[in-house]
């Protein structure tokens, strides 16, 4: 069975497998290295940090975009840089390991990573703090794909078991702690720093790894480690960006000719890819992508059906800090507290399928994961779209249990179910493409839901609109302004509604809404708060439109899912490092 452990942005997933060739050397032929656990707990934090950091970013994205000024595509940016860095240098990162240690690569990319989350705490704009973001994302490529690797070769078997549970406690609470850690240091503005400390805490953790790493982890490499592939690095690169940037900015940009071209120059790309990576093999190269994999229908089917389950919840995660922050108003404390219902359900979800209901029903749990996650989102979708501003934290709870269940059963047992469709052989370069696979529906969730998102809240902006101001109608009557004035700023007031709901940029006022300050304070409160419900009731409504879009993805994977034979189980002793390598990521 995989390890399981929390994941950026809320998830848990099974360690992230590399795809290079395991080592045969028996390390329980030789004495135990005494300073391993020293070692270990510095691989933890360096894990841990990686783990907390996207969670942190989640619930702050609301402050930075009021503070940075940021537009909702540099919003997305900010979260996709880094899970697209993360993705292009994956594979590549644990080959780097191998070749010239694990140590040295470990301790580079912490370097690298510190580095980038000082640039990103001291960011004075939206620019500045994607590109920061990139090069942590490009610093935690390095880095992660090392801890399992390094936990293999400083421990006997016999200990192994004990290591992956500790690493899995840690991980696992990653989330939880980023969801509370985040909300706290934003809703203390430490300093006057307002978000900039969920980056800054990296840099103590991170001076301090070094610090123990270079004084207790011992080096290691492999003896046979696979050539680079540095040009299928850049075509992946390449095909991932040709498609991610213009779905990011064409609706920012009223979608020119050129963002269709690049579409269709990543699909170019991507048989490019698909025609040099055939040859490499062919030669006898070490290719990043092994084409041969694709022969097993169960994995391809398996591997589209994950790719489909982190673009839907790449896009949730999203949606779902923007309803509760932007939309319902909600303080990021309380955001964040609202949060820990899905955390904890994805926990209890994971360990149940991955313990106890994965190595029994196989496939099934996947499935009904699929379905309970989607009943989810429908429920979910519909309680907002009810209740509107009055919805509660509590009233949540029941949508977000079920979520985080289903969540739990699709993530926890996947990656073993679909690498047990391929040969023993195969299974690190399998585990390479899915975890992969991982971060890049993460990237595409994100862009897609952006597109569907603000179009339809600009498409549907009509109906917070007439419902506010019907409220501003009433409420001025109440206060005795007269009726030609009420219809006046009524009009007024509807107007400035839709034209705030089809920014692109949050940041700038709409010329229809320049003119609504009131000499009365009365009237200014009666605005101010019909405009507050008005924004509560287009976002709770464009909320259920998109998780309908979610419940169908989840029903589509489920579908794939039982592409897998039906005898597909879980080892319930443990990962079989004899089919699977060790290292991770």
């Amino acid at each position: 069975m995989a390890v399981v452990c929390l994941n950026r942005d809320g998830s848990i997933v099974a360690s992230h497998l590399q795809s290079r060739q395991v080592e045969p050397p028996d390390i329980d032929s030789v004495p135990a290295d005494p300073r391993r656990w020293i070692a270990f707990a510095t691989t933890l934090a360096a894990g841990f940090v990686d783990l907390l950091d996207v969670t942190i970013v989640n619930v702050a994205v609301p402050t930075i975009q009021q503070d940075l000024g940021a537009q909702y595509a540099q919003i997305e940016w900010i979260i996709a840089a880094y899970v697209l860095a993360f993705a292009a240098i994956l594979i590549t990162g644990g080959r780097l390991g191998d070749l010239y240690g694990r140590k040295r690569i470990f301790m580079v990319g912490m370097v690298f990573f510190t580095v980038a989350s000082a640039a990103c705490g001291l960011s004075t704009g939206p620019t500045m703090l994607i590109g920061s973001r990139f090069l942590q994302g490009l610093a935690a490529g390095l880095m992660v794909p090392q801890i399992l690797a390094i936990l293999r070769e400083s421990f006997p078997e016999r200990e192994r078991a004990k290591a992956i549970a500790v690493y899995s406690a840690v991980c696992g609470s990653a989330t939880a702690v980023g969801l509370a850690l985040g909300a706290l240091l934003v809703e203390w503005d430490l300093f006057g720093l307002s978000w900039r400390p969920i980056f800054l805490v990296n840099i103590p953790i991170g001076i301090i790894t070094l610090i123990t790493a270079q004084l207790w982890m011992k080096e290691s490499r492999s003896a046979s480690a696979p050539r680079l592939d540095l040009v299928g690095v850049a075509l992946v690169t390449a095909a991932i960006l040709l498609l991610t940037y213009p779905l990011t900015e064409g609706r920012r940009l009223g979608w020119p000719a050129w963002t269709f071209v690049m579409i269709g120059a990543s699909a170019v790309v991507l048989v490019l890819l698909i025609g040099y990576e055939h040859r490499r093999r062919r030669i006898g190269g070490s290719p990043l992508i092994d084409l041969s994999l694709f022969q097993s229908r169960p994995f391809t089917l398996g591997l589209i059906s994950w790719l489909l389950f982190w673009i839907c919840f790449g896009g949730f995660f999203l949606v779902w800090t923007l309803l509760m922050q932007v939309g319902l108003g909600w303080s990021p404390m309380r955001a964040g507290l609202t949060s820990l219902f899905f955390a904890v359900a994805t926990g209890i979800g994971a360990g149940v399928s991955a313990s106890v209901l994965a190595p029994r029903f196989g496939r099934g749990v996947l499935v009904a994961g699929g379905l309970v996650a989607g009943a989810g989102f429908v429920g979910y979708g519909a309680l907002v779209q009810h209740y509107g501003q009055a919805t509660t934290s509590w009233q949540m709870m029941i949508p977000l249990v079920l979520i985080g269940i289903g969540f739990g059963f699709v993530v926890a047992p996947t990656i073993d179910l679909v690498l047990g469709q391929v040969s023993a052989s195969g299974g690190g370069a399998a585990s390479g493409l899915l975890n992969t696979g991982q971060q890049l529906g993460i990237a595409l969730g994100v862009a897609l839901v952006g597109i569907v998102f603000f179009t339809q809240l600009d498409h549907d902006s009509a109906r917070g609109a007439d419902e506010g101001a019907s409220r501003v109608r009433t409420e001025l009557a109440a206060t005795g302004v007269p009726a030609p004035a009420q219809a006046d700023i009524a009009v007024g007031f509807r107007e400035c509604v839709r034209d705030r709901s089809a920014q692109v940029d949050p940041t700038e006022e709409p010329e229809s809404c320049q003119g609504a300050a009131a000499a009365d304070p009365a009237v200014t409160r009666v605005l101010t708060e019909a405009g507050e419900y008005a924004n509560a009731v287009n976002f709770s409504n464009t909320f259920r439109y998109t998780l309908w879009y979610g419940a169908g993805i989840m029903l589509l994977l489920s579908f794939g899912f039982l592409a897998l034979p039906r005898n597909a189980r879980l080892n319930p002793e443990g990962l079989d490092t004899e089919r699977v390598p060790m290292e991770v990521t």
